[in-house]
């Protein structure tokens, strides 16, 4: 293909000469002179391992090649991919001004009289919503209603990493591709033909919030690392043992199991050691506030799902709450945060019913018996059947885990808290 790609920074610079290792012909453009004279002369205008070899050898094969403006001529470009900055904005919001000044320049220039649409690319990161919000109003505007039969567009977020971005561009963990109807893309699908990686097309604001997701779990890792490692340092611990143990658990520490959004954690264990964490970490006088928060998230979590359900329900409705311990197939109700659900259903003058397979009011014991009845007093009147749940009159029911897909509830109004949906 004949690629244009706008903003010649770090990411701009490393996908036109990877594109162009790939035999596609680039034009690279930049505002600025000094960037489009060094890269013409072979000069690579950031430092990255490899990248400088790449560079010469399309110039050899006179497959790239740059400019301060974008083609006047440009029926035959099939991409432009927009790599421009997004630097923070005073109030921490990224700065647009980049992105829409190149979208308008792209949109203003583009020859209308094409084969087929012009994909045009965006890999600048920005918040949910910019593609429909900031990108199609602008063309819009310069192209009129029928943009779409000129131009196809596409959110496509970058994962690469300073001195390995040339490998992270043909061997990335995944390919993110974002379009309207959250359709595979063509010309998409032929600039990665030679990347073997799992694609997902998904719609644009899934898309442009995958940077968000990643960058930010990056940021918690490393400030989780350092307090712990802080509170090791304080203890006499080798920090770096404890780490090789911590990641040597890869069915759970690293793992997707944990990171699915749902439910709020709790149980016997994840709250008390946290809380334990929290009072050593004092007590050694080291400063945890990652950790410190964690409680404070989860309670804020509990809240933001209790909000969901009860703007579903009238004043004083009827609710079915399906799973009311821990985890299903079990009975243990020590911290559950559907406990704390039905309590507040409760207080708030709602009428519960509990259907949980694996609950027995009279078979509870120990701390688990003192943690139900000190919490739902009324537990045993809670509880319900099968058959009473399925025939009972209900305004909503309450999905908490698996055990709801043993119920026929017709056409009773339900919703999923478990798995944030």
């Amino acid at each position: 293909m004949k690629i244009a790609v706008v903003g010649l920074g770090y990411v701009g610079v490393t996908a036109a000469c990877c594109l162009a290792s790939q035999g596609h012909r680039i034009i690279g453009v930049d505002v600025s002179s000094k960037k489009v004279d060094e890269l013409n002369r072979g000069v690579c205008p950031i430092t990255e391992p490899g990248l400088s070899e790449l560079l010469t050898r399309a110039l050899d094969q006179d497959l790239i090649k740059a400019s301060t403006s974008f083609p006047a001529s440009n029926r035959d470009i099939d991409m432009v991919i927009v790599c421009v900055g997004t630097p923070s904005g005073p109030d921490g919001s990224h700065n647009m001004s980049y992105v829409a000044e190149a979208t308008r320049q792209v949109a203003s220039a583009l020859d209308r009289d094409r084969d087929k649409p012009l994909t045009l690319v965006f890999r600048s990161t920005f918040r949910p919503g910019t593609m429909e919000e900031l990108i199609t109003p602008i063309l819009r505007d310069s192209l009129g209603d029928d943009y779409g039969s000129i131009v196809e567009r596409v959110y496509n977020p970058e994962f690469l990493r300073e001195s390995s971005a040339i490998d992270d561009f043909f061997n990335p963990p995944r390919v993110v591709v974002g379009t309207a109807d959250a359709r595979a893309s063509t010309a998409m699908d032929e600039m990665n033909s030679g990347i073997d990686a799992e694609t997902f097309n998904v719609g644009f604001r899934e898309a442009e919030f995958t940077k968000f997701a990643d960058n930010t779990w990056h940021a918690v890792k490393v400030s989780f690392a350092n307090e712990v490692g802080r509170v090791c340092q304080e203890l006499g611990i080798d920090p770096q043992a404890v780490h090789r143990i911590f990641v040597a658990d890869r069915k759970l520490n690293i793992s997707p199991y944990y990171t699915r959004p749902g439910g709020p954690f709790g149980g016997s264990c994840l709250p008390k050691d946290v809380r334990a964490l929290q009072h050593i970490a004092s007590d050694a006088g080291v400063n945890s506030y990652l950790i410190d928060a964690l409680i404070k998230s989860n309670e804020a979590h509990k809240h933001f799902l209790y909000q969901r359900v009860v703007a579903l329900l009238p004043a004083t409705g009827r609710v079915l709450v399906s799973g009311l311990a821990f985890k299903a197939g079990t009975d243990d109700l020590r911290e559950s945060p559907n406990v704390d659900i039905v309590r507040r259903l409760l207080r708030a003058g709602h009428t519960v019913h509990v259907f949980d397979p694996s609950l027995a009011a009279e078979r509870l014991v120990g701390q688990n018996l003192g943690y139900a009845y000190t919490h739902l007093p009324s537990l045993g009147d809670l509880l319900v059947d099968q058959k009473s749940a399925e025939t009972g009159d209900y305004d909503l029911a309450v999905k908490t885990n698996a055990s709801f897909d043993l119920l026929d509830l017709g056409d009773t109004p339900t919703i999923d808290i478990g798995t944030l949906r």
